[in-house]
Parts: structure tokens; sequence; C-alpha cells
């Protein structure tokens, strides 16, 4: 099956803004989405309490960064998105909780212009999943870390794979069982299908891995759910 183009992503989040904006009821597939984000802005707090600038990639209607703010109170924020929509939400509500700047930028997190050495803390929610071959993922890391003052932390959520692929058959059953209780054989079906077209996922392990081949100091695994993780590194 051939994956969904960038172009065909945007414009699915362009007509999903108002689900994303509610946390409980937007990312209900996303198996303890509210614990893995208390998870990682708490974590980036602590790892970098002193924080000035904050970059959130695939920043959806910006839920990350308000959840940050509500630990280290007027960051500058940098919201980078496909989806325009997306980003209007997002700065709407996040310039609503700092006193300092939101800059949004439309784009895709490879191509977009950013300076280096500049931030102090990356948010990676539920948007690296959508990277494609080895190189796609090597060279957006690499990126990520080179945008990232020293001692600054990238933290990620999301859907992930396993290793063992008769591990990672049966996780992906348990998914599918979680799906079907809260919405029904149909919704199981849908979100399979969309994940199939839309999504190629690595596992923690994996990215684990290139955090450290590109440069990397530490790696924190905070928490795994099924085909869900959160985890992170320092430079």
């Amino acid at each position: 099956m051939n994956k969904s183009t960038v172009k065909e992503i945007k414009e699915r989040f362009d007509n999903d803004v108002e689900r994303f904006s509610n946390l409980n009821t937007g990312q209900i597939a996303t198996m303890d989405a509210q614990i893995s984000l208390e998870l990682l802005t708490e974590a980036s707090k602590r790892i970098n309490p002193n924080a000035q600038n904050l970059l959130d990639i695939g920043c959806g209607a910006g839920n990350y960064s308000l959840k940050i703010l509500t630990k280290i109170p007027n960051l500058n924020c940098t919201l980078v998105d496909l989806s325009q929509p997306m980003l209007d939400r997002a700065r709407e509500r996040v310039s609503a909780k700092t006193k300092k700047t939101v800059k949004t930028i439309q784009g895709d997190i490879r191509k977009v212009s950013l300076k280096e050495n500049s931030f102090d803390i990356i948010l990676a929610g539920a948007v690296l999943h959508h990277l494609r071959d080895d190189i796609d993922w090597e060279t957006t890391f690499k990126k990520l870390y080179d945008l990232l003052k020293p001692q600054g932390c990238l933290m990620i959520s999301d859907l992930i794979i396993q290793e063992i692929d008769a591990v990672n058959s049966y996780i992906w059953e348990c998914y599918g069982q979680y799906l079907e209780e809260i919405g029904g054989e149909s919704y199981r079906k849908k979100v399979l299908e969309y994940v199939e077209k839309e999504d190629s996922p690595r596992s923690m392990t994996y990215q684990l891995d290139l955090m450290r081949k590109v440069g990397f100091r530490k790696v924190e695994i905070l928490h795994k759910k099924f085909c869900f993780g959160a985890f992170g590194a320092i430079k």
C-alpha cells in the first residue's frame, strides 16, 4: 500500500481541528495520552526548569504547549504544523497562556528553516510516526538535535511498533481489542486502516538508538503501553 502523502496528511488535519482541540475526546484512540502528556512536560521542566524557548513540532491545536506552560510559565513558543487551521487554533490558545512570543510556522519540520542551538525543549507529540525510511528518520533526528541548545531535551510521545514480530502482532491485537471496546468493530477497522495508510512508526528501541547515534548523550523511557510510548533524550 502506498502511504499517505504530506498533502493528504495536511488535508486530514485541516478538517479535524475541533477534535484535536480537546485532549479528553480528541485523542481517545491514543492510549494513556494524558499520562504521556503529563510525564513529558514534567520531565522537561525538571531537566530544564529555567527554559526560555520551546519548539512544538506537529503541534496540532497546541495541547502540548499548553500543558508545559502550566509548568514553565511564559516560554517563547515556536509552533510548527502542516495544517494552517491547526496553527491558527494553537496560536489563539497558546497566546492566551504566555506573555512571551508565539511564532507559528506552517510546514514540514524536515523542511522548515530554524536556527540551530536555539531551543531548550522540543516536544514531538504524535508526529514522528509520519517519517518514512531510515534516512528520513536519521536526518530528522539529527536536525532536532542541532536545533537544541546544549543540555536541551527532546521529548517524544508517539505510536510505536515492537522489534519482535510475534510480540508486535500480539500488541496490535490488544490495541485492536481496545479500539473495539471504546468504539465497536467499525471504529477499530477505521483506526487501523488509517494507521496502515498514513503511518510508518518505528520501535522505541530503534528511536533511542538513533538518538544516541546522532549525538544525544542521555536517553530516557518515561512510559509505554502497548503500541504507544513516551521517551526522550538530552543533548
